[in-house]
């Protein structure tokens, strides 16, 4: 996780907001009355509600078909050999955000890791200033700003142990509903910070491509396509993965990982198209405290909601 933003570092609103959340002494959350009963159940308490938000500008050159010709930089870069001023050898077909293969998007990736760091250290920093333990029910939301570049917004609720004193180390952060943080302390595991991995692949649509998309084809699977999900699931995961052993941590509970797959025109050749996915996983990284957990041997309780329209039972103990 990067460096803790000190409280200088939040904006002035966040600022004015953390101390006008001090002075009032009530608290606010984002939980349900179910994860609330469930927090108090292993000994948290909700301490207020807490929020980071950074947009991002990025250092784009453009986008660029994977089929595209290299520039004579990339070609020299590679080890690659021109005949008759000519480049001799093209992009790989499917091209990756991650490292090693930048692709046209590696720095759009790169802006949205900063922004999504910068949002969380904002979340963290109000955190410690309302002298919380932790971060439960993390909602990220990633979007674009009407002026270009990406936006990232982070909420959550702040939750502080019982009786215990202020954490020395950084809070964690949970993208984890209040059941479930319940229900992973109660077996000896605790969150050890949200994770993220990201990838944006592109792939030309090449003659191969477009033999097998036409309707007299019939079934059959369509390779460039599968290769380009692939290769975007498996670079999101990496990152991911990365993300989980920063934070020193033994595995990840995943929450969610969308695909959004949009058609574009290639630059490069005039009524041909380009294809580009993008691989989301977001999940809350888990390290054990203990062989047991806490609270064993108590009754289970069933919590219903009063809410006639929610049919979900949390169960939980007390």
């Amino acid at each position: 996780m990067a460096e803790e933003l000190p409280a200088a570092a939040l904006p002035r609103m966040a600022q004015a907001r953390m101390a006008q959340m001090r002075a009032s002494g009530t608290w606010g959350s984002a939980l349900t009355s179910d994860e609330f009963a469930a927090i108090r159940s292993v000994g948290f308490d909700p301490v207020g509600q807490v929020f980071g938000a950074a947009v991002y500008s990025v250092g784009h050159d453009g986008y660029r078909c994977p089929a595209a010709w290299r520039t004579p930089a990339e070609l020299k870069q590679a080890g690659g050999k021109q005949a008759g001023g000519k480049q001799e050898e093209r992009r790989p077909a499917t091209q990756v955000s991650g490292p090693g293969d930048p692709g046209s998007f590696g720095p759009l990736v790169r802006a949205m890791g900063q922004a999504r760091e910068t949002a969380m250290d904002r979340l963290v920093a109000e955190c410690r200033q309302l002298g919380g333990h932790g971060v439960v029910g993390v909602r990220l939301s990633i979007g674009s700003f009407p002026a270009g570049g990406p936006e990232f917004l982070a909420i959550g609720t702040a939750v502080r142990a019982q009786g215990a004193a202020p954490a020395p180390g950084a809070p964690f952060t949970s993208g984890l509903s209040g059941q479930d943080f319940a229900k992973l302390i109660m077996t000896g595991w605790v969150p050890a910070g949200l994770v993220l991995g990201i990838s944006i692949g592109s792939r030309h649509d090449d003659l191969p491509t477009a033999r097998q998309t036409r309707v007299t084809t019939g079934n059959a699977e369509v390779a460039g396509w599968t290769e380009l999900v692939t290769e975007s699931r498996r670079d999101a995961r990496r990152q991911l993965e990365g993300d989980v052993r920063r934070f020193g941590a033994e595995g990840v509970v995943i929450e969610t990982m969308p695909l959004r797959v949009r058609q574009r025109d290639c630059p490069a050749q005039v009524g041909r198209h380009d294809h580009v996915v993008e691989a989301t996983f977001t999940g809350t990284a888990v390290t054990r405290f203990g062989p047991g957990g806490l609270r064993q041997g108590r009754p289970t309780l069933t919590v219903m909601s009063l809410n006639p329209e929610r049919d979900q039972v949390s169960r939980i103990r007390i």
